[in-house]
């Protein structure tokens, strides 16, 4: 009679944003390549958008993952169009807030749907604002671990600024701090940190109140990172943790292996993927920089009309996304009728909507990226071994710039001091002229020798993280040690 080996089942719920379940998702399919049974909870216009990737993986390695899907609830009360199932498709960034703290509604439907999983599980993986995951833990009595999606850097920086209390004295949003107990001088100014550091609505605080306490009752953390590239700071940040568990499992973007897997990564691309790569073989190695915001970026008409002028002013080829929304058509009616769209044919690629992001960065005409310093896009830009023209927004994309431009040295600051505001719908930003954008382009993409050292620097971290990622390297050890302690606490 045959002995079937016992195997984890985790129970993975990601946050409806992008910057979130990209990640996760990848870290799901990581956790099945390495025999667990996975089960992703989410929505159905979410789940649309990973299916060809989740099915790219059952046929190629047979792994045992699967979907399943939670009735997206009504949310207009709140503000939220109907149909608005993941923050980017929300009209307005001044809807996120709502839109976070709402998501509480899924709750008791993910519970019932837990009750029915089977094989039972063993595991709750769950994105920090999900904090009601604690209580399906607590009541089937499995163990709950926590993804924030950002830096071990950033965690360490937030934890020693709450610890310390060293915000308690700091009046003003332009006074500068000094972040405490870390290996490296780090000042900001108070308006750079991340909202959950600063006052908010009565709405956020419990929310972040909740996310604490949820944290505290947790097994451990999951981390998007690898031990060799935040050495110093993972040390640290497992100190100040303990007795919680750290896993550090990435970088996961790795996990695509292919042009298929990578182009259909997190959404169905907008620009078909062979006309692409065709538009990059055309360019010489490394004279391409990439410009993309991220997929909540809001920028007003003014100030993408001077992106696009600094991009042209460069004199660099370049591929230029924009997240498609119904007010650019203002800035879609500029670049016809200035004829932006004719003069910069030869050496621009423009993309509305969607970009295999991956796949572009890790093709060799690329020789740079603008990036607003959301971890995802950092650390993509770290596996493609770019040095990176920094843009932080909001949330701890400043402290990503500080990790990218002073620990690491392979970024230029487009000179960003403020983050984005909102009053009502509006957003207001420092705009950054078009002069400023192609001076940092040029300094970024050639820079003399503090440029070739800084793409020097930038091709060791890209090294380190694929020796982190393999079989045997510390990231992969670190997913092995995840799965197996979760089958021991069974």
């Amino acid at each position: 009679m045959g002995f079937e080996a016992k195997k984890a089942h985790f129970v993975v719920y990601p946050m409806l944003q992008q910057g979130h379940m990209i990640p996760m998702v990848d870290i799901a399919r990581l956790i099945a390549r390495h025999g667990a049974v996975v089960t992703i909870v989410t929505t159905p216009l979410n789940a649309l958008r990973f299916e060809a990737t989740l099915g790219h993986d059952i046929r190629t390695v047979g792994v045992d993952i699967r979907v399943a899907e939670l009735a997206f609830p009504s949310l207009q009360e709140a503000g939220i169009p109907q149909g608005c199932e993941n923050a980017d498709m929300l009209p307005s960034l001044s809807s996120v807030e709502a839109f976070v703290v709402s998501t509480s509604l899924l709750h008791h439907q993910a519970e019932k749907l837990f009750s029915e999983l089977h094989p039972t599980p063993t595991c709750i993986l769950s994105d920090i604002i999900f904090h009601w995951t604690v209580d399906i833990a607590k009541r089937y009595g499995v163990p709950r671990i926590v993804f924030h999606g950002i830096s071990c850097f950033a965690l360490l920086c937030s934890h020693n600024l709450v610890t310390s209390k060293v915000l308690d004295s700091i009046t003003s949003d332009s006074q500068r701090v000094t972040v405490p107990d870390l290996p490296d001088e780090i000042v900001l100014t108070k308006d750079q940190l991340p909202n959950s550091l600063r006052p908010g609505s009565s709405a956020v605080k419990d929310l972040n109140a909740r996310i604490r306490e949820a944290e505290e009752e947790s097994l451990g953390i999951v981390v998007n990172s690898f031990e060799e590239l935040e050495v110093e700071y993972m040390k640290r940040y497992k100190e100040a943790k303990l007795p919680k568990k750290v896993w550090f499992v990435g970088p996961v973007c790795l996990v695509n292996e292919d042009d298929a897997s990578t182009a259909e990564r997190g959404n169905k691309s907008s620009i078909d993927r062979d006309w692409c790569l065709r538009w990059l073989e055309n360019r010489e190695p490394g004279s391409v920089i990439y410009a993309c915001h991220g997929s909540l970026c809001s920028f007003s008409t003014r100030q993408m009309m001077e992106l696009g002028l600094g991009l042209e002013g460069s004199r660099k080829s370049f591929v230029w996304v924009i997240r498609r929304r119904d007010e650019l058509e203002e800035l879609e009616e500029w670049m016809q009728e200035s004829g932006f769209e004719e003069r910069t044919r030869a050496r621009g690629l423009v993309i509305w909507g969607w970009a295999p992001q991956v796949l572009i960065l890790s093709h060799p005409a690329v020789g740079g990226f603008l990036t607003h310093c959301g971890w995802n896009s950092t650390i993509e830009g770290v596996c493609a071994g770019l040095p990176l023209l920094t843009w932080p927004m909001f949330s701890d994309q400043f402290y990503n710039e500080k990790l990218i431009t002073q620990i690491w040295k392979i970024g230029v600051g487009v000179g960003v001091k403020s983050p984005v505001k909102f009053e009502g719908e509006s957003m207001l930003a420092q705009l950054v002229s078009k002069e400023d954008v192609a001076s940092a382009v040029e300094m970024l993409m050639e820079g003399g020798e503090e440029g070739r050292q800084r793409r020097e620097r930038a091709r060791d971290l890209a090294n380190m993280a694929r020796q982190a990622f393999r079989q045997g390297g510390s990231a992969y050890l670190s997913m092995n040690s995840l799965v197996n302690d979760i089958l021991q606490q069974g």
